[in-house]
């Protein structure tokens, strides 16, 4: 519900603002004045097209705010989609600056025009007899038949099995596609993978080889250059062992005659330990390298074998074959089990298919079994709205399951009697047209959440008792829902709770357009104005007096 309209510095208006009643809200005033102009600003709340065009001034930015009350139209999805803050008191805004840059915000956050012409759509319906296109559109044809028909338990059923059967069928699809995929690659992954686990790799192994390699090559040389280093170890006159005995025994003299060589005796009882143990390990060592041509050829084929593959894989180490390894063996496995996760995921695809169709067809049945009462009622309101010859039908048409059926709908109608049934777009006249959607929307009132909605002289091209039957479904709707009518004849315009009258200023240098909420008597006087002219005259305010009061 739309609590309060601002608008300032567009084409006539340099500032308004307005608090349409939460029911039925009337505005009126002579052509020109600016009534199609504040529609116009209201279409930028609504997510249309603008440009520097509209500035009354142009060095001034043009603004048009609108407050809503937004609780009972369940829009928290909506913001959380949108990453904006729900309130139940939402502030939309548009902003033209004079160099022609728009923005958009809501509750004071920016949002790009598509979210805006969303949420717009959501909370203010235009109806005017060249905005009605809306109602030729399948979707929205649907629409209105699964709310008169109240389907929503049906449909809800059906999209849950819709969403179930489009995920079942694209894993279904998916694992066919892998399939074919797999089989292309299958005999290049197995050879692959032969040749990976015929080596049966060991992590760490290439290094290990490697050093043994390197002792191997070298065993000869290395045995000898350990000998002779044993050799100046272990000589018994100049020997390392035997000069250190010497050494330490003359270190045992010296602590014998000053205490303070101790320390030292010690330091050098350390260097004849790490001595004797680097003898001990050279020769260990020296009986463990073996020159063994037969080992070092079969190490240098296992090398040989595991540089080629790590070359034709592009990586440098055993760990990174033993990775590809085991996901050639994953996709070799996937292979081989595919045939039975293809049947189980065609299973699957088939019975949420045949669960979707069986939901689509319950809410297909639902849909066609209002058509007739849908059409009747819609007929029986054209006839008071002047239209006794109107007539339409509802043709349904199979297509292929979508997120909102199996079913496509096309209202047709005709205008005149033995007039032949055609779409809308082909049959109807601007004033049949929004008549007929005038009348629709009357029967959706109570059937659905209706944004505000504003009729744009909807009654052109009409009087008496039809204008007044108008005016009187008009109240009914405003009962539940808020309405705005911009109107031009007197008796609907005597019927709205509130009665805005807008009008031009020239008393400064540029004409604008203003706005006021009419008292009683000044909306008496607007009235007998409609009635009669500039001049009313008595009769006129009296027959003014009668209509507000009937």
């Amino acid at each position: 519900m739309l609590k309060t309209l601002s608008i300032s510095n567009y084409a006539l208006i340099d500032q308004l603002m307005m608090q349409p009643s939460p029911g039925l809200s009337m505005i009126t005033g002579e052509t020109g004045a600016g009534k199609s102009i504040m529609l116009g600003a209201v279409g930028l709340l609504l997510g249309n097209r603008s440009d520097t065009k509209v500035l009354l001034h142009e060095d001034k930015k043009c603004v048009v705010e609108g407050v809503f009350d937004i609780k009972e139209y369940g829009l928290q999805h909506f913001f959380e989609e949108n990453e904006l803050d729900y309130e139940e008191s939402c502030i939309i805004r548009r902003e033209i600056s004079p160099g022609g840059k728009s923005r958009s915000f809501v509750n004071d956050t920016p949002v790009l025009l598509d979210a805006l012409k969303s949420l717009g759509a959501r909370l203010m319906d235009v109806h005017s007899q060249h905005d009605t296109l809306q109602l030729g559109e399948g979707a929205y044809q649907l629409s209105l038949v699964d709310a008169f028909s109240q389907t929503e338990t049906y449909l809800l059923t059906y999209q849950s099995a819709f969403k179930e059967y489009k995920k079942a069928k694209k894993l279904f699809e998916e694992l066919k596609q892998k399939a074919i995929d797999l089989q292309k690659e299958a005999d290049f992954n197995q050879f692959q993978l032969d040749e990976l686990s015929a080596l049966s790799l060991v992590a760490g192994e290439q290094s290990e080889l490697e050093s043994d390699q390197e002792i191997l090559e070298n065993a000869e040389e290395i045995k000898l250059k350990i000998n002779e280093m044993l050799g100046l170890f272990q000589d018994e006159q100049f020997g390392l062992i035997q000069s250190a005995g010497q050494v330490q025994q003359g270190m045992l003299s010296l602590e014998r005659l000053a205490h303070k060589f101790s320390t030292l005796r010690e330091r050098f009882q350390s260097v004849l330990i790490e001595l004797k143990d680097l003898e001990d390990t050279l020769g260990d060592e020296e009986s463990k390298v073996e020159v063994d041509f037969e080992k070092l050829d079969q190490i240098r084929d296992r090398l040989s074998k595991i540089y080629q593959l790590q070359k034709k894989h592009g990586v440098n180490s055993v760990e990174e074959l033993m990775e590809i390894e085991s996901q050639l063996a994953d996709k070799v496995f996937q292979f081989q089990n595919l045939d039975e996760s293809l049947a189980e995921a065609e299973k699957t695809y088939q019975a949420s298919e045949s669960k979707m169709l069986e939901a689509g067809k319950l809410l297909s049945e639902k849909r066609q079994s209002c058509f007739r009462d849908f059409e009747q009622a819609i007929e029986g309101l054209l006839v008071g709205l002047g239209m006794e010859n109107a007539k339409v039908r509802f043709e349904r048409k199979e297509i292929n399951p979508s997120h909102n059926g199996l079913d496509e709908v096309e209202l047709l109608f005709s205008a005149n009697k033995g007039g032949q049934l055609q779409p809308l777009k082909k049959v109807a006249s601007g004033g049949e047209f929004s008549r007929l959607l005038f009348a629709i929307k009357y029967l959706m009132a109570d059937k659905m959440a209706l944004p505000t909605l504003i009729f744009d002289e909807i009654d052109t091209g009409i009087s008496g008792e039809v204008a007044l039957q108008m005016v009187r479904m008009m109240k009914e709707i405003a009962e539940n829902h808020q309405v705005i009518c911009i109107t031009h004849l007197p008796q609907v315009a005597a019927k709205g709770e509130l009665h805005y009258f807008v009008f031009k200023d020239n008393s400064s240098e540029k004409t604008i357009s203003k706005i006021k909420l009419l008292s009683s008597e000044e909306r008496v006087q607007e009235l007998a104005k409609m009635i009669a002219g500039s001049n009313p005259s008595a009769s006129a305010v009296q027959s003014a007096k009668e209509l507000l009061m009937n």
